[in-house]
């Protein structure tokens, strides 16, 4: 059954939007958003979502791209091609590109479709487990095209299913309700994927974000080797996959700690479907008090695994962030023994490479352990990182000795 609506026929040169005359930096060199503040003028009553054509306070083109003015970004670039329209046709061929592109690396059964900015496609997600596919348009503009979308995905996959998970607070800063459901035939959204030689279940209807994390699959086969022969922690688990991982790769013991009942039920579960639950176990519990008090008593581990969701989605409340990070690695470096490894992320975007790597020094200091770098690596290549668009590189994930 084809997305319940009809396409939106939109007039890509009704309205024009002119820039101040002093462009910022950041437009000329490419990013797709325009700020409130950086524009002149408006021609055109506008009352959002509709294509929009952009120009310098000089009237040079500058791109073509949707417009909502409840929005604090004004308008988002989807082309700077003059002769390019947007209609139907360009999502498809887009789409087409982004699938293209994840195939030439490899992505072929899982992966991140399509990368919002990353793709050129601001403000919309696409996963891909198996043949089901999960959708987020996270602004007006975007959401507006959503038939277009579901068809395109229709044509080009014949998937078996395609979800809605809109259910995000972001929405409500372009004018949207949040919502979740179907966007095709319903089906059973409750998945098996394979990864890495393992498998996983994905719920596409209630789990976090579109129902599992994408983004650490390359990484999550970096721990192969540490963790052999190894009695393994994994702190903030979530839903196990990293620890699943450290079982299958020969982890003498594997324990996984995780504050939602939720998620460490559906990680014994995994535990369990993978066949690795005589070793393999995961506890409801506060991570923060449990590495605390864990380091006073003097148990000692030769993996350690933290893997915390964002503690920061804004500038306000970096610094308790920050603090954050330092405590969690701290604790887990004093749980590590001499010449043991420790397993550290971080999603927090506003947290940079080189802000995340000085915390880790800052916290091995304060433990007085020598740390030495095995690897430093950000998202798995289907979420690409464009340069200049901090908003593309938010992970970054390290592995040092510990000694």
């Amino acid at each position: 059954m084809a997305y319940p609506g009809k396409l939106i026929s939109l007039q890509p040169f009704m309205y024009k939007v002119y820039l101040n005359k002093k462009i910022s930096p950041r437009v000329v060199n490419g990013h797709p958003w325009i700020f409130n503040n950086e524009v002149e003028k408006i021609e055109g009553d506008v009352k959002g979502g509709e294509i929009t054509e952009v120009f310098t306070h000089d009237k040079k083109f500058v791109g073509r791209g949707y417009i909502n003015p409840k929005s604090q970004i004004l308008v988002r670039l989807l082309t700077r091609n003059k002769t390019e329209e947007i209609n139907e046709h360009f999502f498809q061929r887009k789409i087409q590109e982004c699938w293209d592109y994840r195939k030439k690396l490899g992505y072929t059964e899982n992966c991140r479709l399509v990368f919002g900015e990353a793709d050129a496609l601001p403000q919309l997600i696409i996963d891909k487990f198996n043949d089901y596919f999960v959708i987020q348009t996270l602004a007006l503009g975007m959401d507006v095209w959503k038939p277009a979308i579901v068809k395109a995905l229709q044509e080009i996959f014949t998937p078996k299913g395609i979800y809605e998970r809109n259910d995000v607070p972001v929405r409500e800063l372009e004018g949207l309700k949040q919502q979740k459901g179907f966007l095709s035939d319903p089906f059973d959204t409750k998945i098996i994927i394979n990864e890495n030689g393992l498998q996983f279940y994905v719920d596409v209807e209630n789990g976090q974000k579109t129902g599992y994390f994408l983004d650490q699959q390359d990484n999550r086969r970096l721990i192969q080797h540490i963790v052999k022969g190894a009695d393994v922690l994994g702190a903030f688990t979530y839903t196990g996959t990293f620890e699943i991982h450290a079982a299958r790769y020969g982890a003498k013991s594997v324990l996984g700690l995780d504050i939602s009942a939720q998620a460490v039920e559906q990680a014994n579960a995994h535990a369990e479907l993978n066949g690795v639950q005589q070793f393999c176990r995961f506890e409801t519990a506060n991570a923060f008090d449990v590495l605390k008090q864990w380091g006073k008593e003097g148990k000692h581990y030769d993996v350690v695994m933290l893997d915390p969701p964002a503690f920061t989605k804004s500038r306000e409340t970096i610094q308790k962030a920050i603090a954050g990070y330092k405590e969690i690695n701290l604790r887990g470096m004093n749980l590590i023994k001499p010449g043991g490894f420790l397993v550290t992320s971080s999603c927090t975007n506003l947290v940079s490479p080189e802000l995340f790597l000085d915390i880790i020094d800052r916290a091995a200091k304060d433990t007085r352990r020598k740390i030495r770098q095995i690897t430093f690596q950000t998202q798995s290549g289907d979420h690409p990182v464009i340069r200049g668009m901090d908003n593309t590189q938010y992970l970054k994930f390290l592995i040092v000795q510990v000694q």
